[in-house]
């Protein structure tokens, strides 16, 4: 018997300062530090907050992306993510309030494959539908750019 997911579900974090840059998060039975490079004050033991969420960003395109790939019978012989982002600091410097931070954010995928361009459409609309950090960015009035590089070599 197949077990069944449920569509809602709540998660559960904590978090634990290490010091004002370093933050220890816990969750299920893993732990990660999130933190300030060293000119910032941190010991550079992780990535930074920010860092974080554009890093969930590229673990999410993964996952969903394979996830609608398989949907769509794309198969995917290989992805490779990048991201460059435009961050307004001002903010987290707290010298003004800034009600979107991340005002544009290129995402850059590399998709080998030999699926016809109509399949890796539906993937990829799909995807920037289906994944929820993608959403959550627009959402937040986040400027996405998607850059696609198919190869079918």
């Amino acid at each position: 018997m197949a077990i069944r997911q449920k569509n809602v579900i709540q998660g559960k974090m904590k978090g634990s300062a290490v010091s004002q840059e370093r933050t220890t998060v816990s969750v299920r039975d893993l732990q990660v530090d999130l933190d300030e490079p060293t000119e910032r004050g941190g010991t550079n033991t992780g990535l930074t907050p920010t860092e974080t969420a554009i890093s969930a960003l590229i673990g999410c395109t993964n996952v969903v992306g394979h996830r609608c790939a398989k949907l769509h019978g794309v198969e995917v012989q290989a992805m490779e993510i990048d991201v460059v982002y435009d961050l307004d600091r001002t903010g987290v410097m707290l010298q003004s309030e800034v009600k979107v931070p991340f005002k544009r954010i290129e995402l850059n995928v590399r998709l080998k494959t030999t699926a016809s361009d109509e399949a890796v459409d539906k993937m990829r609309t799909d995807l920037a539908r289906f994944c929820a950090i993608s959403v959550l960015f627009r959402a937040a009035g986040t400027e996405i750019v998607e850059k696609w590089d198919i190869d079918r070599s």
